[in-house]
């Protein structure tokens, strides 16, 4: 007999039950996260409004797509590749019925630096990446969590987005090159070589798109006018025989499936570029998936549905050649106005969009970069609001600078950056408000007698006082009037009601040990009541509680230390007795 045998077979079947729970519970999150039979029956509801909606979204999403792809540095084609694959998976594996995704503006700003730095391959690699980490934030549920990003937070990256985007287009508007990292030095000069040889044609393009775009917004703001001013532009370039920047070859469907390549070294480096590409993407198709709700009736978004569906997009994405996707809020608002009932608009626009890389791609090749430029530039001036960053500058301080400081931070710096910044700042402002709504307040003793006044009166004679301590005890705000509690003078005992602090936080429950300990040293009693559980756990780790609860000075209300008050005070007279350490 093998004497190691027993507890080697016990251990390989505990291996083994570990795994097999381990397997069920990961498929049965797995199924909460598929599809059910609601979202596939609601493509049913109405087929003919959902496919004239996902006509009109392809007709919008064609040159955004291209101008992202070429913004990217991916290229045109890669760009539509996307809006494609990522449109039909996302559409389906989504947890939004009226969500439309693709490549969008604010995903090219992050990816121009990664293409910068390591190269056009890497961007596929960090895609997949990026795609791992979306589904594992589906997995562990975090989808719930990004509805606590501050308004101003999101408006201050979604503006300094369009800044980039807007810096982005100079070159091309202006048919010159630019070259660099940082779009304002990019864009001061671009704007330098084109005064020392200034050409109209280009600018002349761009305005004319971008103005037509911005009037049928003023005036139709249902017509989808993109698609047709740069069809109107293609007509008179070609018309006129201009020799300008063209989109040029893009493939005729989608490429043959193949792996993204990069070195394995360079995997520690993509990491974080992956980070920042999935966190914009969780936060960016939640943010969406939430406009589309409050602009429709009965939808509601499955947060982790959504995360896991966009997951799933940018993992097939990279194997086709595209670039990382999101939810896209501007063709989702024009899927929701077009009268989109189901995920089935969204799976349409995209096969619309394949048809075109099928049938139209030599016609396709012949837009003008100028034209292009022209719909990003539109698009970057409609995504600010102006109404709305006039509310929030005008609402408080903290909202204002955080909304100004996100934004600088966003073109100076990056959007990871620019948003943690925010986070903190807006953190900041927000304990300073909680810690000046945390009050300390001599209360009138609760008693039977009808005269109030005269009650406290009489306890104050007898050099008793009770505070409640109202709001948030923790780090920023204990100090201020706890510490000041410990300077009262000539009284004998201090009742604290502690039943309206709403929280209590280590460095709270620090600083009034602090308070009691200095009290007590003054030969002061130091009565508690009214504490709740979660607060006992807090105080008894750090030996408050139950140094009080010990010498019996923590009551259950405020009536009952009141009387104990009394009965010390009585028993501490010298007309009753010197022993003050009797039982209580």
């Amino acid at each position: 007999m093998n004497p190691g045998g027993a507890p080697s077979r016990s251990w390989g079947r505990a291996t083994s039950r570990a795994m097999g729970i381990w397997a069920a519970s990961s498929w049965a999150r797995t199924r909460t996260l598929l599809p059910g039979r609601p979202e596939l029956m609601s493509v049913r509801r109405s087929p003919r409004r959902d496919l004239l909606a996902g006509l009109t979204v392809a007709v919008v999403a064609l040159p955004l797509a291209l101008a992202f792809g070429i913004t990217s540095g991916l290229g045109a084609g890669a760009g539509l590749v996307t809006a494609v694959v990522a449109g039909i998976v996302a559409a389906a594996f989504g947890g939004s019925n009226l969500q439309v995704s693709g490549p969008t503006g604010a995903m090219t700003v992050v990816l121009v630096p990664i293409v910068a730095q390591f190269g056009a391959s890497s961007v596929l690699v960090v895609g997949l990446m990026s795609g791992i980490v979306l589904l594992g934030l589906a997995y562990s549920g975090a989808g719930k969590y990004m509805r606590y990003i501050p308004l101003p937070v999101v408006e201050g990256f979604t503006i300094g987005i369009a800044l980039v985007i807007g810096l982005q287009q100079v070159p091309a508007a202006l048919g010159v090159k630019g070259a660099g990292e940082k779009v304002a030095v990019i864009a001061f000069d671009s704007l330098r070589l084109w005064f020392a040889h200034p050409h109209w044609a280009e600018p002349a393009i761009a305005a004319g798109v971008a103005i037509t775009m911005l009037v049928a917004v003023r005036f139709r703001p249902t017509w989808p006018m993109s698609l047709p001013a740069v069809i109107i532009a293609a007509i008179v370039v070609a018309t006129s025989h201009l020799t300008i920047p063209m989109i040029g070859a893009i493939p005729a469907g989608l490429p043959t499936p193949s792996m993204p390549h990069v070195e394995w070294s360079s995997l520690t480096s993509l990491l974080l570029p992956a980070v920042a590409v999935a966190a914009l993407g969780a936060l960016e198709s939640l943010l969406s998936a939430t406009v589309a709700d409050g602009m429709s009736v009965g939808e509601r978004h499955d947060s982790d549905k959504e995360l896991f569906g966009q997951g799933l997009a940018n993992l097939v994405v990279p194997f086709v050649g595209g670039m990382p996707a999101t939810a896209a809020i501007a063709r989702t608002a024009v899927n929701v106005r077009s009268g989109a009932r189901s995920r089935l608009s969204a799976g349409f626009h995209a096969i619309v969009l394949l048809v075109v890389m099928i049938a139209l791609a030599p016609a396709v090749a012949n837009i003008p970069l100028a034209a292009l430029a022209g719909v990003l530039l539109a698009t970057a001036a409609l995504m600010i609001e102006v109404s709305s960053v006039h509310a929030l500058l005008r609402s408080t301080r903290g909202d204002a600078v955080v909304l100004v400081l996100t934004t600088v931070a966003t073109v100076t710096f990056d959007l990871v950056t620019a948003v943690i910044l925010g986070l903190v700042v807006a953190g900041f402002f927000a304990l300073q408000q909680v810690a000046r709504s945390a009050r300390l307040q001599e209360i009138a003793i609760p008693s039977d007698e009808a005269d109030h006044n005269a009650e406290e009166t009489s306890l104050l004679a007898d050099h008793i006082v009770a505070y409640r301590l109202e709001g948030s005890l923790f780090f920023g705000a204990a100090h201020s009037f706890l510490l000041a509690l410990s300077e009262v003078s000539d009284v004998r005992v201090v009742v604290l009601r502690m039943s309206r602090v709403a929280t209590l936080d280590a460095t709270g429950a620090s600083v009034l040990a602090d308070t009691i300990a200095r009290l007590e040293a003054r030969e002061i009693t130091v009565l508690l009541s009214g504490v709740r559980p979660d607060h006992e756990r807090v105080l008894t780790r750090l030996g408050v509680f139950e140094q009080l609860a010990h010498a019996r000075h923590v009551f259950a209300t405020t009536p009952e230390a009141i009387a104990h008050a009394r009965a010390h005070v009585l028993r501490a007279s010298p007309a009753v007795t010197n022993d003050d350490h009797g039982p209580e």
